[in-house]
């Protein structure tokens, strides 16, 4: 084999790794470009919106005697969303099942869960609420929480 006949044969070599190694990095620059669009518009505008506030119903405070003694006088204010308020007619949207709620969760709490589990309470009392009012209920306030 004579040196010009080596040297056009090591030629082809660089060139295939050339050839592969801009392949390889298309495909990494394509692969990023599709994650890039997928994590900035596919998902859905409207599923990531927070829900728009509505109505206001501030319900009387209760008195509710504790399962180990003492009783709690509690004030509940539930923000309905703006379609949970449409969706009650005219008349306003009824505060019969939170009122419920709020006796179920308070008459089985003692004295001591109702002083020292205050917020671990109300996410109990805020989680039942919405389901029971099928997410029309973005949040409950207390605004009257006294315990004896």
């Amino acid at each position: 084999m004579s040196t010009k006949e080596k040297a056009t044969g090591t030629d082809e070599a660089p060139a295939k790794g050339k050839k592969k190694l801009m392949l390889i990095l298309l495909v990494v620059i394509l692969a990023a470009a599709g994650a890039a669009y997928f994590f900035l518009f596919s998902g859905s505008s409207s599923a990531a919106e927070e829900p728009v506030a509505g109505d206001v119903l501030v319900l009387e405070p209760l008195a509710v005697n504790l399962a180990g003694g003492g009783y709690l006088k509690i004030g509940v204010t539930l923000q309905f969303t703006e379609a949970g308020s449409a969706g009650h007619g005219g008349s306003g949207p009824d505060g019969s099942k939170a009122t419920d709620l709020i006796i179920s969760t308070f008459s089985q709490a003692a004295p001591a869960d109702v002083s020292g589990a205050r917020d671990a309470l109300k996410e109990a009392l805020q989680a039942k609420i919405i389901e029971a009012y099928h997410g029309d209920v973005m949040e409950i306030y207390y605004n009257e929480y006294v315990t004896q």
